[in-house]
């Protein structure tokens, strides 16, 4: 367009450098070597030695000591550090927010995970649940100063616009997330970001777990409900609208109960948490979550929890197998509580999902694959939420390293 400042401006350029450097450090979780980086990113030598170096300097990363790599000591004679996180570098906090309980955990650069808080509801209310959750993050903002760069938030709601849409407690209704979690929308420094859980743990599953590397890829988490995500390339199919995946409200298994988000027969009745406990006859009470793990934990010792796990893993398996036949992908990622059921009982999921595959499909069917992340999914793909924010040429221009920060 006419009057668009070319991209290719000397200071344009080393900032799109920059940027594309820290996002494939943080990509590789701190562990290629400044050789392997260099020819990933098809830099030459000299560039990114000073690429590098600059990172360094503004304290976004330090390069970490390591063997020599085989081909650089055949081509150089000279070993390659790893450039890694810096002790005082970026931190993105992350909330696994739940109808009944809330965890905060803190993300360096690369991945690294610290689990600073978990809280249950008790008898409060969902409106009093966020407001702890934004005195926490005060406080960790306080802790980690400067060094914070945004809030990722994983809520138990299709999101729009950053308002959960449909969330499990009925008085979060259109609540902006943002808004809710401190004054003008933020409790520190960087932004607020939003997502459905789910479709976070996908996300972390394709950037950090067991679906790393698929092209094409469905992943599903089951929780009090059933959600999930397709994923192309690592990337979230999100919709239209940002509220794709919410595959507990299809008509999978041929339940004819009404559902609470207004439709009938919904796989998540048959599958998720409430399916387990209504199947063994439990009331719910406090953390459905923690109440189906343990209904899972006692099926090999109690008939009636492995006759209610038979049940919701042929329920879920028989869902699985009709998206396969929808969305085509190489491999299906499982966490939350649909990862423990095809742990628990794989045999059963399994007969679901082949009784209902295309004929076509059963010979050699996508593969079932258990989440590698387990309860750090949503909250890890939370975390990437604030990293994609801040690793783009405006990000790091926000970025001031210790030694600018003002007491």
């Amino acid at each position: 367009m006419a009057g668009t400042a070319a991209p290719t401006r000397p200071a344009e350029l080393r900032a799109h450098n920059l940027a594309r450097l820290l996002r494939a450090i943080h990509a590789g979780g701190g562990q290629l070597t400044r050789a392997e980086l260099t020819r990933q990113l098809n830099l030459a030598r000299g560039t990114a030695t000073v690429l590098v170096r600059d990172l360094a300097g503004r304290g976004l990363i330090e390069e970490l000591t390591s063997p020599v790599d085989a081909s650089v000591q055949r081509a150089r004679g000279r070993p390659t550090g790893i450039p890694s996180a810096h002790s005082c570098g970026p931190v993105a906090l992350a909330v696994d927010l739940r109808d009944d309980s809330f965890t905060v955990a803190a993300f360096e650069l690369t991945g690294r995970c610290t689990v600073l808080d978990r809280q249950e509801r008790g008898a409060g209310s969902g409106t009093g649940m966020l407001g702890d959750v934004a005195d926490r993050l005060k406080l960790r903002n306080r802790q980690f100063g400067g060094r914070m760069v945004g809030v990722g938030v994983a809520v138990p709601s299709p999101v729009s616009g950053g308002s959960m849409v449909q969330p499990t407690l009925p008085e979060w209704q259109d609540v902006d997330v943002a808004a809710a979690l401190g004054p003008a929308g933020s409790p520190g420094p960087g932004p607020v970001l939003t997502g459905n859980d789910a479709t976070l743990a996908g996300l972390a599953e394709a950037r950090r777990g067991v679906l790393r590397g698929v092209s094409v890829a469905l992943h599903l988490h089951v929780a009090t409900g059933i959600g999930g995500v397709l994923l192309a390339d690592g990337l979230p199919v999100t919709g239209a609208y940002g509220s794709a995946g919410e595959f507990g409200h299809m008509p999978l298994t041929g339940i004819q109960e009404p559902c609470r988000c207004g439709s009938v027969g919904c796989w998540e009745l048959d599958a998720g948490a409430r399916g387990l406990l209504r199947a063994v006859g439990q009331p719910e009470q406090g953390d459905r979550i923690i109440q189906a793990e343990q209904v899972i934990a006692a099926a090999a010792t109690d008939p009636a929890c492995g006759r209610a796990l038979t049940h919701v893993a042929r329920a879920l398996g028989r869902g699985i197998g009709a998206l396969v036949n929808a969305q085509d992908p190489e491999a299906v990622g499982l966490s939350g509580l649909a990862a423990d059921m095809y742990q628990a009982d794989p045999d059963s999921v399994t007969a679901g999902y082949l009784s209902t595959l295309m004929r076509f499909r059963r010979a050699d069917p996508p593969a079932l694959l258990p989440s590698t992340l387990g309860d750090l999914g949503a909250l890890t793909g939370a975390s990437e939420l604030v990293f994609d924010a801040f690793l783009t040429p405006r990000g790091l221009g926000t970025w001031r390293s210790p030694g600018q920060k003002t007491a």
